[in-house]
């Protein structure tokens, strides 16, 4: 069973993704994840990728957040996301992709959608083969002042060099990495559409409507062991 652990959700309990490939965060890594980003949370916009059971993100708005995205290309979790949403009734503080990662990122940043926030619970193998925090520094989707916090297996050491990696805690055999832009950086690359660009909120970048935000699915398949 999963659940939200605190909040205006708290004590909501969780649809499962029923496939062994998929594991969700234990309540004591997300406890302490959260204790971590506490103040940083309240009117956040925030990015849940490599979702799974959507429970990070939905957790991020029991405890203040404004908006989550969340992305997977697994469709049962992406189903069971889009329960889960409906279960706490926040569909119009969330936006569900079923898209691939990188894919994802690419198209929030031509949306100029940037965020405060970024959790990444990526597939244990998936850091072997990829890197996805290069794609986020590249498209500039992370704020000025804003947190990446990746989760990974102990055994499996993620690529560094995109962010500044600024505190490590273990948790069994989990290992939280927290990164925050380098000095100097620039952002990544600027969204495209300038000063013609279709208007956006202020402060969030995020459409007004979740559904407005229109991307495509992904037609790759998930090989990867999930975590």
């Amino acid at each position: 069973m999963i659940r939200i652990i605190t909040g205006s959700y708290k004590g909501r309990r969780l649809k499962m993704v029923p496939s062994p490939s998929v594991r969700p965060m234990q309540d004591k890594v997300k406890g302490a994840l959260f204790n971590i980003v506490r103040d940083r949370l309240q009117g956040s916009v925030c990015l849940d990728g490599f979702s799974g059971t959507g429970s990070v993100g939905l957790e991020a708005l029991s405890r203040g957040a404004d908006r989550v995205v969340f992305v997977d290309e697994f469709y049962p979790s992406v189903k069971a996301i889009r329960l889960n949403v409906a279960k706490c009734g926040a569909e119009e503080k969330a936006v569900v992709l079923h898209r691939e990662f990188n894919r994802a990122v690419i198209d929030l940043a031509k949306k100029g959608v940037r965020f405060d926030l970024i959790f990444l619970d990526p597939p244990y193998r998936l850091l072997e083969e990829r890197n996805p925090l290069r794609v986020i520094r590249k498209r500039g989707i992370l704020k000025p002042g804003g947190l990446i916090v990746l989760r990974h297996y102990f055994k499996v050491k993620p690529k560094l060099g995109d962010f500044k990696l600024e505190r490590q805690v273990a948790l069994g055999d989990d290992i939280l990495c927290l990164f925050v832009p380098a000095a100097g950086e620039a952002g990544g690359e600027p969204a495209p559409g300038g000063a013609g660009a279709a208007a956006e909120p202020a402060e969030t970048g995020l459409p007004a409507a979740p559904r407005s935000l229109k991307i495509g699915r992904s037609r790759r398949k998930e090989t990867q062991t999930r975590p």
